[in-house]
């Protein structure tokens, strides 16, 4: 016969773990999203910087939206990498501005750097136009996911 001081202590313990177990798998996600280790899948805040020293931090524009960053900070011919938001903001022509998500769809590492015309992976190469967000190297097979943005009169980018 068992102790019933040992099948409550089993009880709780088994329990607790169950619910760990379930905290764990949420916060895992369930968007099909594959992430590389140590990167976050967007389910919980992930404490990483915009690799742009000068990028707005979130504030209400005009009409309550949030700002993700200002035009001046997004270089011509280039973009800027907006980690937190997992988002890229480029301005492939003087005054044209395009978003798109920073999450490469190969395997759902973050891009890393926009240079040359490009916006690149770091995980396997990967690289996309900064125009359109096509794939101008593999091994992706289809772009980045275009994001409708809205530039204010003065300057300051948001979503849309």
């Amino acid at each position: 016969m068992s102790d019933p001081t040992h099948t409550a202590r089993r009880t709780v313990l088994a329990a607790g773990a169950a619910a760990l177990a379930g905290g764990a798998l949420t916060a895992c996600g369930s968007d099909g999203e594959k992430t590389p280790q140590g990167q976050s899948n967007g389910s919980a805040p992930a404490p990483a910087a915009s690799t742009a020293p000068t990028a707005a931090t979130p504030e209400s524009g005009s009409a309550g939206a949030v700002v993700l960053v200002k035009s001046a900070d997004v270089p011509k011919g280039g973009g800027t990498i907006l980690k937190k938001e997992k988002l890229v903001v480029t301005q492939p022509t003087a005054g044209s501005f395009r978003c798109f998500t920073a999450v490469c769809p190969h395997q759902g590492c973050l891009v890393n750097k926009v240079e040359n015309g490009t916006i690149d992976c770091p995980c396997h190469g990967s690289t996309f136009a900064i125009a359109d967000g096509a794939v101008t190297k593999g091994p992706a097979t289809k772009g980045l996911a275009e994001k409708k943005i809205k530039v204010a009169p003065d300057g300051t980018i948001s979503l849309a």
